[in-house]
């Protein structure tokens, strides 16, 4: 018989406000995936083991945040979990960045499948600081992920997770310097939250994570989709995944305004315009980044042409963005 991987719990970087906790993850098997693996053979594993995944479902699990409290949940049939919980005063619980440490556990504490039978696994919650005075929401794929490619059914990322390791793909030059500034603001001291919305799979997560981390990336919620969206038809009004998180995050931060970034290869430009239209008061500028391909950007050109409620530039350099919205009072 074989034996069984030990036990792990994944929690996403999720985000909250200091009266609303929301913390999302999912429960698996430990596939040991290493996310470092250089060689052909290993990526190729590593990728059928993020892809084909065992998931611990419907199964209870507990949240402990640094006050002592106990939040409770249970995984679906898919092994993911959401927690929302009106609390008080949670902004207290957060670092200077606002980052609010947790812990996620089995509740059965006589599970002993856990890494070295250990039953605690990190997670963290973002709730913007008092300084920030905008957030940003950022697409990742072509926009300070290099692809070179533009894909028509959005399988770029996952096929070049297949073939390269997060540490050897390339960030677009410019792209972390630029995040940074935005971060930091006008003042240089603002912790303005960075959101990275992506419309790709949570298997990726953690590939993205070490990506973001090890290209010098600020540190934000990464919100992607469940796998088998990708697959599933769309009613004719269903607005895209990216779209419902975007508009999810003005929601929750009523107060904040947004600055929008993502490429014009793809849906980018519509979304966020429509975004805008929506929202016309609370988006400061949206910015895309040019794509090597002729007729997709006279399209993206057509429709900024006729569009002029909310600053759009199109850039083919971070040094433009940056130059933009220095002038812009964004940045110091």
């Amino acid at each position: 018989m074989f034996k069984k991987d030990p036990l792990q719990i994944i929690a996403f970087q999720s985000y909250g406000t200091d009266t609303h906790f929301y913390l999302k993850g999912r429960a698996l098997e430990d596939e040991n995936i290493n996310l470092e693996s250089k060689t052909w053979l290993g990526l190729l594993i590593n990728s059928y083991k993020r892809l084909e995944v065992d998931e611990v479902r419907n199964t209870a699990l507990n949240i402990k945040l640094p006050n002592g409290k106990i939040l409770k949940t249970t995984t679906d049939n898919k092994g993911y979990f959401k927690v929302k919980a009106d609390l008080k005063d949670l902004k207290s619980l957060t670092n200077s960045e606002g980052w609010m440490p947790c812990q996620v556990s089995y509740s059965d504490v006589n599970i002993k499948r856990s890494i070295q039978n250990r039953n605690i696994f990190p997670a963290e919650i973002l709730i913007p600081s008092s300084q920030a005075k905008f957030g940003v929401a950022s697409d990742i794929d072509d926009t300070i992920l290099h692809t070179g490619v533009v894909s028509f059914l959005k399988w770029r990322l996952i096929i070049n997770s297949i073939f390269k390791s997060a540490l050897a793909r390339l960030p677009l030059e410019g792209a972390s310097e630029f995040y940074h500034l935005l971060h930091r603001g006008a003042s240089g001291e603002e912790a303005n939250p960075i959101f990275y919305v992506s419309h790709s799979p949570w298997n990726l997560y953690r590939y993205l994570k070490l990506f973001l981390k090890q290209n010098d990336f600020p540190k934000g919620p990464i919100l992607l989709r469940n796998f088998d969206s990708l697959f599933k038809k769309k009613a004719i009004d269903e607005k895209p995944q990216k779209q419902k998180e975007i508009i999810n995050l003005l929601k929750t931060y009523p107060d904040l305004p947004f600055i929008l970034i993502g490429d014009s290869g793809e849906h980018d430009p519509d979304i966020y315009i429509e975004i805008a239209e929506q929202y016309p008061d609370r988006i400061k500028a949206i910015y895309l980044r040019s794509v090597n391909h002729k007729k997709r950007m006279q399209r993206v050109r057509g429709i900024l042409d006729e569009y002029k409620s909310t600053p759009v530039l199109l850039v083919e350099k971070s040094k433009q963005a940056i130059e933009h919205a220095r002038a812009s009072g964004f940045i110091k």
